[in-house]
């Protein structure tokens, strides 16, 4: 039991392939509609167990701040314009999947920021500090990002999609602090990380791998209908996580040391899909979440190419400067 619940978070990119293939091929032989009712409640799943020792401190203290205000302004000012730009270009027919490149664009940062740059030997605690704000930060501005860059495609409700936001990113992040400091009662900060936080990312996963399901079921039957769109859809995505793996490299290599330039290359190349497919399921519908559905395909295994080629190529070697580490406090 303890292999099954472990092993998708392990092998992201075979499980996902796996639940694509079975959600398409359910969607064709079943009316899996019924699924709508229940994403709001699987999505709160997938996101509670990753805000259980999410550190609020981290996103007030004032380390590491070279790093996260070049972070900042590539999240919120560079990447919003390149997928409107794409999108724009390649779905000006399909403004809601429009919607959804927009909307990838605007949540960035995941737990796995944190992961990659652990086992690429950057800074953690830098890394921490961007995924804290970027989270706090996008999940007020998307809303209203969202209003203006999509809202004359789409109909949008920023105060609503707010709500949603509400629902499955902050009650989830208020939830977990408060579990974090129940379970503190019981465990140490070490018994913690060597007893339970390695289950929580497993939970998430098996959640996110049925949204995906739900996702592309209630999509198959127009992917069949029009397999053309499978493919344009993921060469603008390719486009688009291209040009981001680029643009931060580039401007990790001129200002930053590799430590601190890994910190941002994942804090904005890894868009947090789970909670921008969460909002597009409740919120939008499937032509929305199928984009962000296949982004994590491209997501995961760009960021998996990535930290094995750049310290081979000694990509972020560039001679920037590099800023003071400091370790992050427990709890």
């Amino acid at each position: 039991m303890k292999k099954i619940l472990l092993y998708p978070a392990n092998h992201l990119t075979t499980v996902i392939p796996i639940a694509l293939i079975l959600g398409f091929s359910a969607g064709l032989a079943l009316d899996t509609s019924f699924f709508k009712n229940y994403i709001l409640l699987i999505t709160f799943i997938m996101i509670f167990p990753t805000m259980i020792g999410f550190k609020l401190k981290e996103a007030v203290d004032l380390s590491h701040m070279k790093t996260l205000l070049l972070s900042l302004g590539i999240n919120f000012a560079v990447i919003p314009v390149i997928a409107y730009w794409i999108g724009i270009t390649f779905l000006g027919s399909e403004p809601a999947m429009l919607a959804g490149l927009i909307m990838i664009s605007l949540f960035p940062t995941s737990g796995m920021t944190i992961s990659w740059t652990m086992l690429s030997k950057g800074n953690v605690p830098a890394a921490i500090k961007i995924t804290a704000v970027s989270l706090l930060l996008g999940s007020f501005l998307a809303p209203w990002y969202l209003y203006v860059l999509a809202g004359k495609f789409v109909d949008i409700d920023p105060v609503q999609t707010l709500f949603t936001i509400l629902q499955i990113v902050v009650l989830p992040m208020v939830l977990g602090n408060l579990t974090y400091r129940l379970l503190m009662r019981k465990y140490t900060p070490q018994q913690f990380n060597q007893e339970v936080k390695p289950y929580l990312p497993a939970v998430s996963t098996w959640a996110m791998l049925a949204i995906v399901f739900a996702s592309i079921s209630m999509r198959a039957s127009v992917i069949l209908s029009n397999p053309a769109i499978l493919a344009k859809l993921l060469l603008i995505l390719v486009a688009f996580y291209l040009i981001n793996f680029s643009l931060s490299t580039w401007v990790a290599r001129k200002t930053l040391r590799p430590e601190d330039g890994f910190a941002l290359l994942y804090g904005t190349v890894m868009r947090n899909l789970s909670i921008a497919l969460g909002i597009a399921v409740a919120s939008f519908g499937p032509e929305t979440a199928l984009i962000i559905t296949l982004a994590f395909i491209i997501q995961v295994q760009g960021a998996a190419w990535y930290g094995k080629l750049a310290p081979k190529y000694k990509w972020l070697q560039g001679g920037g400067s590099s800023e003071k580490k400091r370790t992050p406090a427990a709890g």
